[in-house]
């Protein structure tokens, strides 16, 4: 939710605009004009919005069309909480000067306030993309985010929320509000299935997933053999089902279910990957390089792919080609723990000591955060996502 205390220093931009209209007004009318303008800029260094708001009045009493006293007007009616008469200085000005995005913004706010929810929803989705400062960007989409979350629009706000992750993928209300949507169209979608498709192969995956996420990994296998036994293509399915068997310690049932998947999806990179690591810990440098370097053809973003190709060229004693590599996995996922512990260990053989001591330190931090999510999920009753280990890193 919008909190309006937090777009003050924002909306101060707005206060004192250049007055391009007092030219076109007689000369007398001009000075009063900017007699009142400069006594409004006075009032608002002293905050003392009431009387800086009778000095915007008296300039529209001059003249009627000018842009900046109707915008100024409006955002100190805003913050003093009357939307109702915020609302048409704002329009009123829009329409004089219609780049003014953050005033749109402003507008689309007092709008959603009043209820008007259509004119709301366009304005705040016309002016988003046009705002540059962040604070205020943020606070738009939040403000839209809550206008589809209350219409039932889960997936334009979802929209929304994406655009907000990508501008501040940190921000923690962000992210609340980003689990908020998603866990309410996981909700819907999960009843639909049940609805639409009771006993399909679809529902035995999701009900996999989901006990997956609560710890039963016995119970979430049996229904993955039970959706394929229905659907043996069905996508992801075997994918799925042999990370499952891997944290279950069954790595030949594993293997088994990964080259399933590849015969389903031939472009499937990401069981190339396992199949790689699979074949480097059993020493078979040839093949992994096949895996990995099928699986960086397929998808050559894929961090798991870079690593694992590292990890061959390292056992081939090659630690200035899986430098690279490294460092290009390190980047594409900074939280991989192993990544960083690997790179840490080529830079030492290289001899850059500091690069090394700084990439341990990175290990080390991101291996104790995973610790401390650990600790919440356990907390939570669920069962965070299965992490491969690695035996030539550090417990």
């Amino acid at each position: 939710m919008i909190r309006t205390e937090d777009l003050r220093p924002v909306f101060a931009i707005c206060f004192l605009l250049a007055t391009s209209s007092l030219a076109q007004s007689p000369p007398d009318k001009q000075q009063q004009i900017e007699t009142h303008s400069r006594q409004a800029s006075e009032f608002l260094k002293n905050n003392r919005t009431e009387l800086a708001a009778r000095e915007f009045s008296a300039i529209l009493a001059l003249d009627p069309n000018n842009v900046d006293a109707r915008g100024n007007l409006g955002v100190l009616l805003y913050f003093r909480g009357d939307y109702v008469q915020a609302t048409p200085h704002l329009r009123a000005a829009l329409k004089l000067q219609p780049t003014l995005a953050k005033i749109q913004a402003l507008l689309g706010m007092c709008e959603r306030r009043t209820g008007d929810t259509a004119r709301a929803e366009g304005d705040l989705k016309e002016s988003l993309p046009r705002l540059r400062e962040e604070k205020l960007k943020v606070e738009t989409g939040m403000e839209l985010i809550e206008l589809y979350y209350g219409a039932g629009e889960f997936e334009k706000a979802a929209g929304v929320v994406g655009m907000l992750r990508q501008l501040k993928p940190a921000d923690p209300e962000i992210l609340y509000t980003a689990y908020r949507i998603y866990s309410t169209l996981t909700d819907e979608a999960m009843l639909g299935v049940a609805t639409a498709a009771p006993g399909s192969a679809y529902l035995h995956q999701l009900m996999a997933r989901e006990l997956t996420r609560q710890g039963n990994n016995e119970g979430a296998i049996a229904h993955y053999r039970e959706a394929l036994k229905i659907d043996p293509r069905l996508p992801g399915a075997h994918f799925e089902l042999a990370e499952m068997l891997s944290a279950a310690a069954d790595p030949d049932g594993a293997q088994k279910e990964y080259q399933a998947a590849l015969v389903v999806d031939p472009a499937d990179e990401k069981s190339e990957c396992r199949l790689g690591e699979f074949a480097l810990r059993g020493n078979d440098l040839n093949a992994a390089t096949a895996h990995f370097s099928r699986a960086l053809e397929l998808q050559p973003g894929d961090a798991d792919a870079a690593a694992g190709m590292a990890k061959t060229l390292i056992g081939m004693n090659q630690p200035e080609k899986a430098e690279l590599l490294l460092e290009r996995a390190a980047k594409l996922e900074p939280f991989d723990a192993p990544i960083h512990y690997h790179l840490a260990m080529v830079y030492r053989r290289l001899g850059r000591t500091a690069d090394s001591r700084r990439e341990l330190a990175e290990f080390q931090k991101v291996k104790d955060m995973k610790e401390k999510l650990k600790q919440t999920y356990h907390e939570m009753r669920l069962q965070p996502k299965p992490e491969r280990t690695d035996p030539t890193v550090p417990e």
